[in-house]
């Protein structure tokens, strides 16, 4: 529906106000604070995206994934056994299969993600990135990330947008898709509020801030608009689409607060791993090092916490 297109104007100066003010938000505390932080963890995509990565640290990933917060402190805080794990494991294609039988083997149901299409610049033609996304499928990914090609946006191609989303789509078969405007080289604010319409209409089950790869990751200003034309869509269509942001997200603080805006924005009802996921690498030692304070009243020496 290009007429959603033609449309869009996005008041930046509006939105940075808004942006500025989420940054003084207060944050919760104590016991309220120790829940919000548990609710993050599972809605975290837990992620290794470097080229050195081997079957091994791919495996101490998927064990972090099942155990990401120390027994005893879940035991402190009566969260035991409440099945606490993450959202998702995310590797590159050519890691997909030691994730799977890895959690697999520890008898654990976490879903593996693929970055696919060309991640993280999108310069490969078509076809490949179609090869790319089902291959990931074969080997066993159950969601795929997929990343678009920034010069359609840039140029105002957004039929062929479109087309490409939707080929890809396809592609993914049964496996949910998010898919990565990398928000940091579109250009607007504007153009991050199309690229978002385009990319639910074409069937994505998530859009996504970025890749984690670009200079300017997930920021609140493109957080808002994003949320914004989810909310749009929902309206229009009666389709809840998921939100995912990613990169530069490292603190337990930050987390929250995207909690807290995706709350105050969205709803109570998109707090869910279903509707909601934090790509991220190094997040998750932080959040347990601050449930670790919570419980113990001192923070953790290094090795008194697993690497994630």
């Amino acid at each position: 529906e290009l007429g959603w297109i033609s449309k869009v104007y996005v008041n930046r100066p509006a939105v940075v106000r808004h942006a500025e003010q989420i940054k003084k938000w207060k944050t919760v505390k104590g016991n309220w604070q120790a829940a919000w932080l548990l609710k993050a963890v599972t809605c975290i995509d837990l992620t290794t995206l470097s080229g050195d990565d081997t079957p091994s640290n791919v495996q101490r990933l998927c064990f972090k994934a099942k155990h990401p917060i120390r027994e005893d402190l879940l035991k402190a805080l009566d969260m035991h056994d409440k099945g606490i794990t993450v959202g998702a494991v995310c590797v590159y294609p050519a890691r997909v299969s030691d994730a799977v039988n890895t959690l697999k083997a520890a008898g654990c149901n976490i879903p593996v993600a693929s970055v696919a299409a060309g991640f993280p610049s999108g310069q490969t033609p078509l076809e490949a990135k179609l090869t790319e996304i089902r291959l990931a499928v074969e080997y066993g990914a159950r969601e795929i990330d997929i990343v678009i090609s920034r010069s359609l946006v840039l140029t105002g191609q957004w039929e062929g947008l479109y087309e490409e989303i939707r080929l890809c789509r396809a592609a993914c078969g049964e496996a949910h898709m998010k898919t990565i405007l990398a928000t940091g080289e579109l250009g607007s604010l504007a153009n991050v509020y199309k690229a978002s319409m385009i990319a639910m209409m074409a069937g994505s089950d998530f859009i996504k801030t970025s890749t984690g790869k670009e200079v300017e990751n997930a920021t609140f200003p493109v957080g808002i608009v994003m949320m914004r034309a989810i909310k749009e869509y929902y309206w229009q269509t009666g389709y809840k689409v998921g939100f995912k942001p990613a990169g530069g997200i490292r603190t337990a603080k930050e987390a929250i607060t995207w909690l807290m805006l995706v709350k105050e924005e969205l709803g109570v009802e998109w707090l869910t791993p279903e509707l909601f996921r934090l790509g991220a690498s190094s997040l998750l030692g932080d959040i347990e090092q601050q449930i670790f304070y919570h419980v113990t009243g001192s923070y953790a020496l290094q090795h008194e916490l697993a690497m994630a």
